[in-house]
């Protein structure tokens, strides 16, 4: 089961951590965002000091807390979807989803175990190829140590496995490994 926590809102972490960026104390940071300085510790121990990448730039893709508030209000009112979607500028489909996905076994839609369920299913991790994978790992290693791009490990990297998907890598994943 989903739970609540304000550590799963973006709109409240993601400005902590900016301010942690700006070389505040722990308990300046979680001040600022209306917190105590003990939470802003879990946060921080909770992600092992590095900020979160999740909400940075998911702001206008990803429905905030409060339009899934605006949700919950207008569908306990009866709206229907389409006028829900039009209030807030979103397509119809995504209210359609955002209903049926984290709602309640008895059809109930509310704000806060909805946020917490997309939070869930948003901050899986999936491990990169080259966690994965030991010999695409070692082969991009060497190849790093010859001095070589990612660009260029991963144009040979097609050219040498044209057959085998599972040993191609994209530049981004060599890139966020260095």
């Amino acid at each position: 089961m989903a739970r609540f926590v304000t550590g799963q809102v973006p709109e409240v972490v993601q400005p902590f951590w900016a301010a942690l960026q700006r070389g505040e104390f722990i308990a300046d940071a979680a001040a600022q965002v209306g917190t105590y300085r003990k939470q802003g510790t879990r946060w921080v121990a909770a992600c092992g000091g590095v900020r979160p990448r999740r909400g940075r730039s998911l702001k206008d893709r990803c429905l905030s807390f409060d339009e899934r508030e605006e949700i919950a209000l207008a569908h306990a009112r009866g709206e229907k979807q389409c006028e829900i979607a039009r209030r807030l500028g979103r397509s119809p489909s995504t209210i359609s989803r955002e209903l049926r996905r984290n709602a309640d076994r008895d059809g109930a839609y509310r704000t806060t175990t909805a946020h917490a369920r997309a939070f869930e299913r948003a901050s899986r991790p999936k491990p990169t190829k080259l966690h994965t994978n030991q010999r695409l790992r070692t082969i991009v290693q060497d190849d790093l140590r010859r001095r070589l791009s990612p660009e260029q490990i991963a144009a040979r990297l097609r050219r040498q496995f044209p057959e085998e998907r599972e040993m191609w890598v994209s530049t981004e994943t060599i890139h966020r490994s260095l």
